[in-house]
């Protein structure tokens, strides 16, 4: 070891150099960074950790509903209007599954993922728009729910993230939403280590 004031040789145990007296510090190493060769970060893609759509509970009880209307429809008129050809109200009967048909696509039509490192909403069915939420701007994950979603097993997850508009972004009839939430904040703790 070398005094860095003197230039006096020393052993290496020395804490003064033994010509001038000065402290002598440990010299610091050089090293030489290797440059690690990773795959561009484009090509490698996220971990999904769930991806669900709405609840479909309402879009089932409507078929059923739809099912049983129309059955009862052609029974009422073949009952009571003389003459009523059954074959017309099974087809009146079938624009009632419209409605529940209508529901069903929309339902489809949104999908939640939760990635290692976003989340991602996706909107649309010919022309898909997808929102990502960065989870290190998520602030807050709320899980509400009526008294009704309770009962049936559904609510919302409400989630604030630190965007320049300050947004809120719900996801709508989420089924065990308790969970989901729990997964989004694990996932949330994870990147912070």
């Amino acid at each position: 070891m070398y005094c860095n004031k003197c230039g006096t040789e020393n052993p290496d145990d020395a804490a003064y150099c033994k010509k001038c007296g000065a402290s002598i510090e440990a010299e610091e190493e050089t090293r030489v960074a290797q440059r690690v060769r990773d795959l561009p970060t484009s090509s490698v893609d996220p971990e999904r950790i769930f991806a669900i759509n709405p609840t479909m509970k309402f879009v089932a009880l409507g078929y059923l509903g739809g099912v049983v209307g129309a059955f009862a429809l052609v029974v009422l008129l073949t009952a009571l209007v003389p003459g009523f050809v059954p074959l017309i109200g099974v087809v009146i009967g079938l624009f009632l599954l419209l409605v529940p048909v209508y529901y069903h696509v929309q339902a489809k039509m949104v999908r939640y993922s939760l990635t290692d490192t976003t989340i991602e909403i996706d909107r649309g069915l010919v022309s898909r728009t997808t929102q990502h939420i960065p989870l290190r701007r998520v602030q807050d994950v709320t899980v509400t729910a009526s008294i009704w979603q309770r009962m049936l097993g559904y609510g919302d997850i409400t989630i604030d993230n630190a965007s320049e508009d300050g947004g809120k972004v719900v996801l709508d009839n989420i089924d065990m939403p308790k969970k989901y939430a729990d997964m989004i904040l694990r996932q949330m703790r994870q990147l912070d280590r």
